[in-house]
Protein backbone atom coordinates (compact mmCIF):
# COMPACT_ATOMS: atom_id res chain seq x y z
CA UNK A 1 0.00 0.00 0.00
CA UNK A 2 0.83 3.90 -0.46
CA UNK A 3 -1.00 5.71 1.99
CA UNK A 4 1.67 8.33 1.84
CA UNK A 5 0.42 10.79 -0.89
CA UNK A 6 -3.00 11.50 0.85
CA UNK A 7 -2.02 12.89 4.44
CA UNK A 8 -3.47 16.13 5.08
CA UNK A 9 -5.26 18.14 7.05
CA UNK A 10 -7.39 16.74 9.73
CA UNK A 11 -10.41 18.56 8.46
CA UNK A 12 -10.64 16.60 5.32
CA UNK A 13 -9.75 13.01 7.50
CA UNK A 14 -7.57 12.19 4.25
CA UNK A 15 -4.23 10.71 4.67
CA UNK A 16 -0.83 10.17 3.12
CA UNK A 17 1.24 6.75 -0.44
CA UNK A 18 3.93 3.75 -0.08
CA UNK A 19 5.14 2.51 -3.62
CA UNK A 20 3.89 6.59 -4.37
CA UNK A 21 6.59 8.60 -4.58
CA UNK A 22 5.89 12.23 -2.59
CA UNK A 23 3.41 13.33 -0.44
CA UNK A 24 0.70 15.83 -2.37
CA UNK A 25 -0.10 18.32 0.61
CA UNK A 26 2.54 19.12 3.17
CA UNK A 27 0.71 20.48 6.47
CA UNK A 28 1.79 24.04 7.32
CA UNK A 29 3.39 24.99 10.32
CA UNK A 30 1.17 27.91 11.26
CA UNK A 31 -1.37 25.39 13.08
CA UNK A 32 -0.19 23.41 16.76
CA UNK A 33 -1.88 20.70 17.70
CA UNK A 34 -2.59 22.13 21.10
CA UNK A 35 -4.79 24.65 19.40
CA UNK A 36 -8.62 24.51 20.50
CA UNK A 37 -9.29 23.11 16.82
CA UNK A 38 -7.28 19.96 17.57
CA UNK A 39 -8.66 16.99 16.58
CA UNK A 40 -10.00 14.96 19.84
CA UNK A 41 -9.07 11.90 21.00
CA UNK A 42 -11.10 9.64 19.12
CA UNK A 43 -10.48 11.18 16.12
CA UNK A 44 -7.00 10.65 15.86
CA UNK A 45 -7.54 7.18 14.59
CA UNK A 46 -7.44 6.13 11.42
CA UNK A 47 -10.77 3.95 11.77
CA UNK A 48 -11.41 3.53 15.24
CA UNK A 49 -9.43 3.07 18.06
CA UNK A 50 -10.44 -0.96 18.11
CA UNK A 51 -9.98 -1.56 14.61
CA UNK A 52 -7.11 0.56 14.60
CA UNK A 53 -5.25 -1.38 17.32
CA UNK A 54 -6.41 -5.40 15.72
CA UNK A 55 -5.17 -3.85 12.61
CA UNK A 56 -1.52 -2.45 13.64
CA UNK A 57 -0.83 -3.60 16.98
CA UNK A 58 -2.48 -6.97 16.18
CA UNK A 59 -1.05 -7.90 13.16
CA UNK A 60 2.53 -6.67 15.01
CA UNK A 61 1.69 -9.08 17.81
CA UNK A 62 0.87 -12.06 15.88
CA UNK A 63 4.57 -11.53 14.03
CA UNK A 64 6.16 -11.58 16.86
CA UNK A 65 4.22 -14.35 18.76
CA UNK A 66 5.40 -16.19 16.14
CA UNK A 67 8.65 -15.20 16.25
CA UNK A 68 9.41 -16.20 19.31
CA UNK A 69 7.35 -19.68 19.09
CA UNK A 70 9.74 -20.79 16.28
CA UNK A 71 11.41 -23.50 17.94
CA UNK A 72 8.10 -25.01 18.24
CA UNK A 73 5.71 -24.10 15.31
CA UNK A 74 9.05 -23.79 12.76
CA UNK A 75 11.34 -26.42 14.53
CA UNK A 76 13.10 -27.11 10.78
CA UNK A 77 14.16 -23.25 10.76
CA UNK A 78 16.64 -23.97 13.83
CA UNK A 79 18.41 -26.58 11.78
CA UNK A 80 17.88 -25.21 8.12
CA UNK A 81 17.49 -20.93 8.24
CA UNK A 82 16.98 -21.22 4.62
CA UNK A 83 14.14 -23.46 5.33
CA UNK A 84 10.21 -22.20 5.92
CA UNK A 85 7.19 -24.54 6.96
CA UNK A 86 4.60 -24.99 4.17
CA UNK A 87 1.86 -23.55 7.00
CA UNK A 88 4.11 -20.56 6.87
CA UNK A 89 3.94 -19.83 3.63
CA UNK A 90 0.50 -20.49 3.13
CA UNK A 91 -0.54 -18.12 5.74
CA UNK A 92 1.69 -15.41 5.30
CA UNK A 93 2.75 -15.34 1.44
CA UNK A 94 -0.63 -16.45 -0.49
CA UNK A 95 -3.13 -15.67 2.83
CA UNK A 96 -2.00 -12.12 2.98
CA UNK A 97 0.66 -10.95 0.50
CA UNK A 98 -0.82 -12.36 -2.83
CA UNK A 99 -4.14 -11.35 -1.56
CA UNK A 100 -3.99 -8.04 -0.53
CA UNK A 101 -1.58 -7.34 -3.80
CA UNK A 102 -5.28 -8.53 -5.97
CA UNK A 103 -7.42 -6.38 -3.15
CA UNK A 104 -6.45 -3.49 -5.25
CA UNK A 105 -8.68 -5.00 -8.34
CA UNK A 106 -11.66 -4.31 -5.74
CA UNK A 107 -11.07 -0.51 -5.47
CA UNK A 108 -10.15 0.18 -9.61
CA UNK A 109 -11.75 -2.67 -11.98
CA UNK A 110 -14.68 -3.62 -9.55
CA UNK A 111 -15.51 0.19 -9.47
CA UNK A 112 -17.22 0.99 -12.21
CA UNK A 113 -17.01 4.77 -11.37
CA UNK A 114 -13.13 4.42 -10.84
CA UNK A 115 -12.59 2.68 -13.64
CA UNK A 116 -14.40 5.26 -16.14
CA UNK A 117 -12.80 8.04 -14.48
CA UNK A 118 -9.17 7.34 -15.28
CA UNK A 119 -9.63 4.36 -18.17
CA UNK A 120 -6.49 5.27 -19.92
CA UNK A 121 -4.51 5.07 -16.65
CA UNK A 122 -5.87 1.85 -15.38
CA UNK A 123 -5.86 -0.07 -18.88
CA UNK A 124 -2.55 1.06 -19.54
CA UNK A 125 -0.37 0.22 -16.12
CA UNK A 126 -0.77 -3.45 -16.49
CA UNK A 127 0.39 -3.01 -20.13
CA UNK A 128 3.00 -1.27 -19.48
CA UNK A 129 3.91 -3.30 -16.62
CA UNK A 130 4.30 -6.33 -18.56
CA UNK A 131 6.53 -4.57 -21.74
CA UNK A 132 8.66 -2.90 -18.70
CA UNK A 133 9.31 -6.73 -17.51
CA UNK A 134 9.56 -8.32 -20.40
CA UNK A 135 12.53 -5.90 -21.43
CA UNK A 136 14.05 -6.13 -18.52
CA UNK A 137 13.98 -10.68 -18.71
CA UNK A 138 15.64 -10.09 -21.42
CA UNK A 139 18.23 -8.48 -19.84
CA UNK A 140 18.02 -11.52 -17.75
CA UNK A 141 16.40 -13.75 -15.42
CA UNK A 142 18.42 -12.04 -12.41
CA UNK A 143 18.30 -8.13 -13.91
CA UNK A 144 14.17 -8.77 -13.65
CA UNK A 145 14.30 -10.37 -10.30
CA UNK A 146 16.48 -7.52 -8.67
CA UNK A 147 14.79 -4.68 -10.43
CA UNK A 148 11.32 -6.51 -8.76
CA UNK A 149 12.95 -7.30 -5.51
CA UNK A 150 14.08 -3.03 -5.09
CA UNK A 151 10.71 -1.92 -6.58
CA UNK A 152 8.93 -4.41 -3.71
CA UNK A 153 11.22 -2.92 -1.39
CA UNK A 154 10.50 0.72 -2.02
CA UNK A 155 6.74 -0.40 -1.83
CA UNK A 156 7.24 -2.09 1.61
CA UNK A 157 8.87 1.02 2.92
CA UNK A 158 6.85 4.08 1.68
CA UNK A 159 4.02 1.86 3.24
CA UNK A 160 4.98 2.36 6.32
CA UNK A 161 5.73 6.15 6.10
CA UNK A 162 2.25 6.60 4.38
CA UNK A 163 1.04 5.22 7.63
CA UNK A 164 2.54 7.79 9.72
CA UNK A 165 1.69 10.67 7.32
CA UNK A 166 -1.64 9.24 7.38
CA UNK A 167 -1.94 9.42 11.40
CA UNK A 168 -0.01 12.81 11.44
CA UNK A 169 -2.89 14.08 9.10
CA UNK A 170 -5.77 12.52 11.47
CA UNK A 171 -4.08 14.45 14.50
CA UNK A 172 -3.60 17.56 12.92
CA UNK A 173 0.08 17.69 13.31
CA UNK A 174 0.93 20.21 10.64
CA UNK A 175 4.46 21.59 11.40
CA UNK A 176 7.11 20.62 8.74
CA UNK A 177 10.18 19.99 11.26
CA UNK A 178 7.72 17.27 12.82
CA UNK A 179 7.13 15.60 10.03
CA UNK A 180 10.63 15.72 8.71
CA UNK A 181 11.67 13.89 11.98
CA UNK A 182 8.74 11.53 11.62
CA UNK A 183 9.63 10.64 8.29
CA UNK A 184 13.63 10.31 8.71
CA UNK A 185 12.68 8.28 12.04
CA UNK A 186 10.22 5.76 10.38
CA UNK A 187 12.66 5.62 6.79
CA UNK A 188 15.36 4.87 9.38
CA UNK A 189 13.57 2.06 11.00
CA UNK A 190 13.14 0.37 7.56
CA UNK A 191 16.71 1.42 6.03
CA UNK A 192 18.77 0.20 8.63
CA UNK A 193 17.60 -3.40 8.46
CA UNK A 194 17.83 -3.09 4.74
CA UNK A 195 21.59 -1.48 4.96
CA UNK A 196 22.34 -4.64 7.47
CA UNK A 197 20.90 -7.03 5.00
CA UNK A 198 23.65 -5.89 1.98
CA UNK A 199 26.60 -5.59 4.14
CA UNK A 200 26.30 -8.87 5.47
CA UNK A 201 25.21 -10.85 2.01
CA UNK A 202 24.95 -13.76 1.39
CA UNK A 203 21.57 -14.45 3.89
CA UNK A 204 19.81 -17.30 4.71
CA UNK A 205 16.87 -15.43 2.91
CA UNK A 206 16.14 -13.04 0.16
CA UNK A 207 13.28 -10.91 -0.92
CA UNK A 208 12.13 -12.54 -4.03
CA UNK A 209 15.36 -14.95 -4.83
CA UNK A 210 18.63 -15.56 -3.71
CA UNK A 211 21.11 -13.05 -5.29
CA UNK A 212 18.23 -10.27 -5.83
CA UNK A 213 20.05 -7.71 -3.77
CA UNK A 214 23.13 -6.47 -5.08
CA UNK A 215 26.53 -6.89 -2.35
CA UNK A 216 29.12 -4.48 -2.01
CA UNK A 217 27.63 -2.43 1.10
CA UNK A 218 30.63 -1.41 3.55
CA UNK A 219 29.54 -2.49 7.06
CA UNK A 220 30.14 0.30 8.69
CA UNK A 221 27.85 2.56 6.34
CA UNK A 222 25.28 0.24 8.11
CA UNK A 223 26.30 0.39 11.07
CA UNK A 224 26.26 4.41 11.31
CA UNK A 225 22.42 3.95 9.83
CA UNK A 226 22.07 1.78 13.39
CA UNK A 227 23.64 4.71 15.61
CA UNK A 228 21.44 6.84 13.48
CA UNK A 229 17.58 5.38 13.83
CA UNK A 230 18.74 5.03 17.91
CA UNK A 231 19.44 8.78 17.90
CA UNK A 232 15.98 9.27 15.87
CA UNK A 233 14.48 7.11 17.92
CA UNK A 234 15.38 8.82 21.07
CA UNK A 235 14.44 12.15 19.65
CA UNK A 236 11.23 11.05 18.60
CA UNK A 237 10.08 9.39 22.34
CA UNK A 238 11.52 13.24 23.51
CA UNK A 239 9.29 14.77 20.72
CA UNK A 240 6.29 12.22 21.76
CA UNK A 241 6.37 12.96 25.61
CA UNK A 242 6.83 16.88 24.90
CA UNK A 243 3.64 16.95 22.66
CA UNK A 244 1.85 14.26 25.33
CA UNK A 245 1.96 17.82 27.78
CA UNK A 246 -0.26 19.53 24.80
CA UNK A 247 -2.62 17.41 23.30
CA UNK A 248 -3.88 13.45 23.44
CA UNK A 249 -0.87 11.31 22.39
CA UNK A 250 -1.02 10.35 18.79
CA UNK A 251 -1.13 6.26 19.86
CA UNK A 252 -1.73 5.13 16.08
CA UNK A 253 1.57 7.06 15.08
CA UNK A 254 3.00 5.91 18.07
CA UNK A 255 2.17 1.81 17.14
CA UNK A 256 3.03 2.06 13.38
CA UNK A 257 6.67 3.50 14.41
CA UNK A 258 7.07 1.01 17.42
CA UNK A 259 6.39 -2.27 15.42
CA UNK A 260 8.14 -1.22 12.50
CA UNK A 261 11.43 -0.54 14.00
CA UNK A 262 10.59 -3.84 16.07
CA UNK A 263 9.15 -6.35 13.73
CA UNK A 264 12.11 -4.58 10.92
CA UNK A 265 14.98 -4.90 12.98
CA UNK A 266 13.67 -8.76 14.44
CA UNK A 267 13.28 -10.24 11.26
CA UNK A 268 16.29 -9.18 9.22
CA UNK A 269 19.03 -8.03 11.82
CA UNK A 270 18.84 -9.57 14.54
CA UNK A 271 17.89 -13.17 13.15
CA UNK A 272 19.27 -14.85 9.75
CA UNK A 273 16.18 -17.48 9.20
CA UNK A 274 13.68 -17.50 5.84
CA UNK A 275 11.25 -18.48 8.13
CA UNK A 276 11.71 -14.87 10.84
CA UNK A 277 11.75 -12.71 8.07
CA UNK A 278 8.95 -13.84 6.48
CA UNK A 279 6.80 -13.64 10.10
CA UNK A 280 7.83 -10.52 10.81
CA UNK A 281 7.56 -8.73 7.22
CA UNK A 282 4.63 -9.73 5.47
CA UNK A 283 1.73 -9.57 8.28
CA UNK A 284 2.28 -5.76 9.43
CA UNK A 285 2.35 -5.22 5.33
CA UNK A 286 -0.32 -7.07 4.35
CA UNK A 287 -3.18 -7.22 6.80
CA UNK A 288 -3.21 -3.14 7.41
CA UNK A 289 -3.76 -2.68 3.66
CA UNK A 290 -6.04 -5.51 3.47
CA UNK A 291 -8.44 -3.52 6.24
CA UNK A 292 -7.93 -0.34 4.54
CA UNK A 293 -9.21 -2.18 0.98
CA UNK A 294 -12.09 -3.59 2.86
CA UNK A 295 -13.42 -0.02 4.61
CA UNK A 296 -12.56 1.85 2.05
CA UNK A 297 -14.54 -0.34 -0.95
CA UNK A 298 -17.23 -1.01 1.47
CA UNK A 299 -17.59 3.04 2.13
CA UNK A 300 -17.23 4.39 -1.63
CA UNK A 301 -20.33 1.50 -2.60
CA UNK A 302 -22.23 2.86 -0.01
CA UNK A 303 -21.81 6.29 -0.46
CA UNK A 304 -22.65 6.11 -3.99
CA UNK A 305 -25.86 7.90 -5.13
CA UNK A 306 -27.61 5.86 -5.59
CA UNK A 307 -25.72 2.68 -3.42
CA UNK A 308 -23.67 0.86 -5.92
CA UNK A 309 -24.48 -3.03 -6.44
CA UNK A 310 -21.70 -4.40 -8.64
CA UNK A 311 -20.01 -7.76 -8.17
CA UNK A 312 -17.39 -5.47 -6.12
CA UNK A 313 -19.81 -3.56 -3.93
CA UNK A 314 -21.47 -7.11 -2.97
CA UNK A 315 -18.44 -8.84 -2.33
CA UNK A 316 -16.64 -5.83 -0.46
CA UNK A 317 -20.81 -5.61 2.14
CA UNK A 318 -18.58 -8.31 4.24
CA UNK A 319 -14.97 -9.58 5.19
CA UNK A 320 -15.60 -12.81 4.50
CA UNK A 321 -16.68 -12.72 0.68
CA UNK A 322 -14.13 -9.85 0.41
CA UNK A 323 -11.29 -11.96 1.79
CA UNK A 324 -12.80 -15.65 0.10
CA UNK A 325 -12.61 -13.42 -3.61
CA UNK A 326 -9.03 -12.73 -2.87
CA UNK A 327 -7.96 -15.95 -1.24
CA UNK A 328 -9.61 -17.83 -4.29
CA UNK A 329 -7.79 -15.32 -6.94
CA UNK A 330 -4.26 -16.02 -4.83
CA UNK A 331 -4.36 -19.88 -4.48
CA UNK A 332 -5.45 -19.87 -8.88
CA UNK A 333 -2.02 -17.44 -9.16
CA UNK A 334 0.59 -19.39 -7.17
CA UNK A 335 -1.13 -22.73 -8.69
CA UNK A 336 0.31 -21.28 -12.28
CA UNK A 337 3.84 -20.11 -10.32
CA UNK A 338 4.30 -23.46 -9.28
CA UNK A 339 3.15 -25.63 -12.64
CA UNK A 340 5.14 -22.41 -14.68
CA UNK A 341 8.22 -21.56 -12.62
CA UNK A 342 8.82 -22.81 -9.11
CA UNK A 343 6.87 -26.21 -8.84
CA UNK A 344 8.10 -25.90 -5.14
CA UNK A 345 5.08 -26.85 -3.34
CA UNK A 346 3.62 -30.05 -4.72
CA UNK A 347 1.70 -30.70 -1.32
CA UNK A 348 -0.72 -27.67 -1.99
CA UNK A 349 -0.83 -27.77 -5.86
CA UNK A 350 0.75 -31.67 -7.19
CA UNK A 351 3.23 -32.71 -8.56
CA UNK A 352 4.17 -30.80 -11.64
CA UNK A 353 3.45 -32.66 -14.89
CA UNK A 354 4.60 -32.67 -18.51
CA UNK A 355 2.64 -28.77 -18.73
CA UNK A 356 5.56 -27.53 -16.64
CA UNK A 357 8.20 -28.91 -18.56
CA UNK A 358 7.03 -27.20 -21.69
CA UNK A 359 6.26 -24.06 -19.70
CA UNK A 360 9.72 -23.87 -18.66
CA UNK A 361 10.84 -22.91 -22.25
CA UNK A 362 8.71 -19.77 -22.55
CA UNK A 363 9.37 -18.08 -18.93
CA UNK A 364 10.32 -14.95 -20.68
CA UNK A 365 7.04 -13.81 -21.80
CA UNK A 366 5.58 -15.79 -18.71
CA UNK A 367 7.21 -14.57 -15.90
CA UNK A 368 6.46 -11.16 -16.74
CA UNK A 369 3.05 -11.90 -17.14
CA UNK A 370 2.69 -13.47 -13.88
CA UNK A 371 4.06 -10.56 -11.94
CA UNK A 372 1.60 -8.06 -13.63
CA UNK A 373 -0.46 -8.38 -11.12
CA UNK A 374 1.99 -7.39 -8.54
CA UNK A 375 3.69 -4.84 -10.75
CA UNK A 376 0.12 -3.18 -11.19
CA UNK A 377 -0.16 -3.17 -7.62
CA UNK A 378 3.10 -1.38 -6.75
CA UNK A 379 2.51 1.00 -9.69
CA UNK A 380 -1.16 2.18 -9.06
CA UNK A 381 -0.79 2.60 -5.52
CA UNK A 382 1.25 5.31 -6.22
CA UNK A 383 -2.04 7.09 -7.54
CA UNK A 384 -4.88 5.73 -5.60
CA UNK A 385 -3.72 7.13 -2.11
CA UNK A 386 -3.18 10.57 -3.22
CA UNK A 387 -6.04 12.80 -2.45
CA UNK A 388 -5.70 15.61 -4.83
CA UNK A 389 -6.54 12.78 -7.33
CA UNK A 390 -8.43 10.59 -5.72
CA UNK A 391 -11.92 12.77 -4.39
CA UNK A 392 -13.24 9.58 -2.78
CA UNK A 393 -10.24 9.91 -0.11
CA UNK A 394 -11.75 12.85 2.00
CA UNK A 395 -15.36 11.92 1.83
CA UNK A 396 -14.81 8.02 2.88
CA UNK A 397 -11.81 8.17 5.20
Amino acid sequence: MTPTSVAATPSSSAPSSSSSPSSSSSPSSSSSPSSSSSPSSSSRWLFSPRIDLLTFGGSAALSLLLLALAPLVAPASAAAPGATPGWTWLAAVLLVDVAHVWSTAFIVYLDPAELRRRLALYLAVPLACYLAGVALYALGEATFWRAVAYLAVFHFIRQQYGWVRLYRGRAGERDRLGALLDGATIYLATLYPLLHWHAHLPREFAWMRDGDFAPGVPPALATAAGAALAAMLLVYLLRAALAARRAPPNWGKHLVVATTTACWYLGIVATDSDYAFTVTNVFIHGIPYLVLVHLYARRVAASSSPPRADLGALLSRAAVPFLATLWAIAYLEELLWDRAVWQDHPWLFGEPGSLSSTLSHHHAWLVPLLAVPQLTHYVLDGFLWRRGSNPNLGRVL
